[in-house]
Order: structure tokens, then C-alpha cells, then sequence
């Protein structure tokens, strides 16, 4: 079902459904979303704000409307990001995002427990895929970006399916990424933005 998800009747349409199908949802993932690699000052407006529709309000709507249906034992997969570590210059509002998806995440994790609904935060790092076009990539250059190992959406699929499965609440691939997360636990937030400005 192709819905834009920026769109409240497309929410209300996806909430439609499900109360007319009622199913039995045992896995959800809230895959969609987008960023923009850009200064905040000079950005198109449209686009900062559909990053907040999208990656946040699309994604807290479509969990509540799925909650009802989750059966106990359940699994919620929320695409967070790596970005989502520390503040990021030039994807200000993406992972501020990302931020707020990792938050929540947790939050409701907590929440869930007694229903046995375990709800993961994956935090990938960059990938191949569409999301560097959307992102104007090819058009602002990145030293920090070209530097950052890449990782395979299918193993990383993998890797955040079975880590949900086990009960985590975070998965973050590879040595490098995990460092990094442990790094942004412990170092001041303005000296890791001085490494991440992409």
C-alpha cells in the first residue's frame, strides 16, 4: 500500500485499514524516512520540516496505530541512525531526528515490557543506497562522509532482526560504529560535532 506518510490522510487512511482489516501484527518496521546534507540557514524550509513529518510524526502515528494489533511476543524495528550519537552540522534537523527516534524508542521499549513487545532503536552508519541522492550528496561534498566505512543494508537488516529478537533495545554493526557510540557517551558534545560535521 503506497501511502506518503508526510500526508495526515495518508496516516488516517493507514489507521482506516487497519481497523477495517484488523490483523495480527507481529513485526513492524518503520523503515521510512529521509535527510538532507545542507547549511540549516540556506535550506529549503519545505524539506526541514517534511524531515520532521516523516522521520518523526509519520513514525510516532504509525505506531500507535499499529500498537493495538500487536500480539505479545511482538517486535517493533525503528530506523534510527548513527547520527542520532551527538549533533551533526549540515544535517542539523536529520539527526535531531534521529535523536528523537532513538528516544522513543527506549521510552516505549519500558513502557511495552509488561506486554512483552520489545521495540529496538537501529542505528546504522552510512549505507549504499537512494538515501545519498535524496540527500543532495552528490552535490555537497563530504570529507567526512567519503572517510566513514560504508555497511551492506542486507547485513544490517540482519544484524538489527536478530538483536530485536534477543530483546536489545539498540543495534549499532561493526567495531568502528559501536566505538563511536561509546565515544559519544563520554566525550563532551561539542568536540564530537568538531569530528561529525559532515
Amino acid at each position: 500500500m503506497a501511502l506518503d506518510l508526510t500526508d495526515s490522510a495518508a496516516l488516517k487512511q493507514f489507521n482506516a485499514l487497519l481497523e477495517r482489516e484488523k490483523p495480527e501484527i507481529s513485526l513492524l518496521i518503520n523503515n521510512a524516512g529521509f535527510g538532507k546534507l545542507c547549511d540549516f540557514a540556506t535550506s529549503d524550509v519545505e524539506s526541514q520540516t517534511a524531515m520532521i513529518d516523516l522521520n518523526c510524526r509519520a513514525l510516532t502515528a504509525v505506531t500507535r496505530y499499529s500498537l493495538p494489533y500487536m500480539k505479545t511476543g511482538g517486535l517493533i524495528l525503528n530506523i534510527s541512525s548513527i547520527a542520532s550519537f551527538a549533533p551533526t552540522p549540515r544535517m542539523a534537523v536529520y539527526c535531531s531526528t534521529k535523536a528523537y527516534v532513538q528516544s522513543f524508542s527506549r521510552a516505549l521499549r519500558e513502557e511495552l515490557k509488561p506486554k512483552k513487545i520489545n521495540v529496538l532503536a537501529v542505528c546504522p552508519g552510512p549505507m549504499i543506497t537512494e538515501f545519498w541522492q535524496v540527500a543532495d550528496r552528490p552535490t555537497h561534498k563530504s570529507r567526512t562522509l567519503d572517510m566513514l566505512p560504508h555497511q551492506s543494508p542486507a547485513k544490517m537488516a540482519t544484524c538489527a532482526l536478530k538483536a530485536g529478537l534477543k530483546g536489545k533495545s539498540a543495534c549499532t554493526m561493526g567495531g568502528f560504529y559501536k566505538f563511536y557510540r561509546f565515544l559519544a557517551h563520554i566525550l563532551p558534545k561539542s568536540l564530537l560535532m568538531k569530528w561529525t560535521k559532515c
